[in-house]
């Protein structure tokens, strides 16, 4: 199978077209992100968000291999993050400069946005949300709360905003809302962040992956550098292809 899913991304065409854009958030600040070679304006499309002190370049080699499997993708600056792979978080830079509040859950204003403009102009068919580390934590939130996207992929969840003015069970009390297919997963040691979490989810299509490795915190885990990787696209990929494609 390692050896399968290696020879299926060597094939995959890693410089596809890319467009940055920007649209506001709901408090005027703009939002920058990159949308990865648009098929067919049908297609599923997934918007990605990144973890902690990052910025949309954590999805440089994943959201590529998510088009070759049929799936338009944006790939999000939210407010509150940093830089990775030679990629600057152009919507921290903003809020930065204009003294906006770049706390974990400043940035659901911007999952909101980002959904509301994908879903105006940019997806016309299924809509599929994706987080890693808070990210992945706000994207069940997101879920919980509303009912415009078709699917969420979280990548170490937990409950991470007790010090930001929500209680200890604000990702759970929204998990429990949830219909729509859901896919966790994190690294081993992180299972205990989200166990309970996953566990009041009522969705008849929500999956877990537990990697038999010691695993990696957030999408990162996807990245071809690390050598368990295969296993966690193994069960992306059957997730995806069962829900959406």
């Amino acid at each position: 199978m390692k050896l399968i899913i290696a020879l299926f991304f060597l094939l995959i065409p890693f410089q596809q077209e890319v467009k940055k854009i920007e649209f506001p958030s709901s408090d005027g600040i703009q939002i920058t992100a990159d949308v990865y070679a648009p098929l067919d304006e049908f297609a599923p499309f997934i918007i990605l968000f990144h973890q902690a002190g990052w910025s949309r370049g954590e999805y440089m080699e994943i959201a590529p291999k998510l088009v070759a499997m049929g799936f338009n993708c944006m790939a999000v600056d939210l407010r509150s993050g940093g830089s990775i792979n030679g990629t600057e978080n152009e919507t921290h830079k903003r809020a930065k400069v204009l003294g906006m509040p770049t706390k974990y859950i400043n940035a659901y204003q911007d999952i909101e946005a980002a959904v509301a403009y994908a879903r105006g102009r940019l997806a016309k068919g299924k809509l599929i949300i994706w987080g890693s580390s808070y990210s992945a934590a706000l994207v069940l939130e997101y879920a919980g709360q509303h009912q415009d996207v078709e699917g969420v992929l979280s990548f170490s969840p937990g409950e991470y905003f007790t010090g930001q003015g929500k209680s200890n069970t604000y990702i759970t009390d929204a998990a429990a809302k949830i219909q729509i297919p859901v896919f966790i997963t994190s690294a081993k040691n992180e299972v205990k962040g989200w166990k309970a979490i996953f566990d009041v989810i009522p969705s008849v299509k929500k999956e877990y992956f537990t990697p038999l490795t010691e695993g990696r915190h957030g999408s990162r885990a996807l990245w071809s550098k690390f050598d368990d990787s295969d296993a966690y696209w193994t069960a992306v990929d059957a997730f995806l292809a069962k829900n959406f494609l």
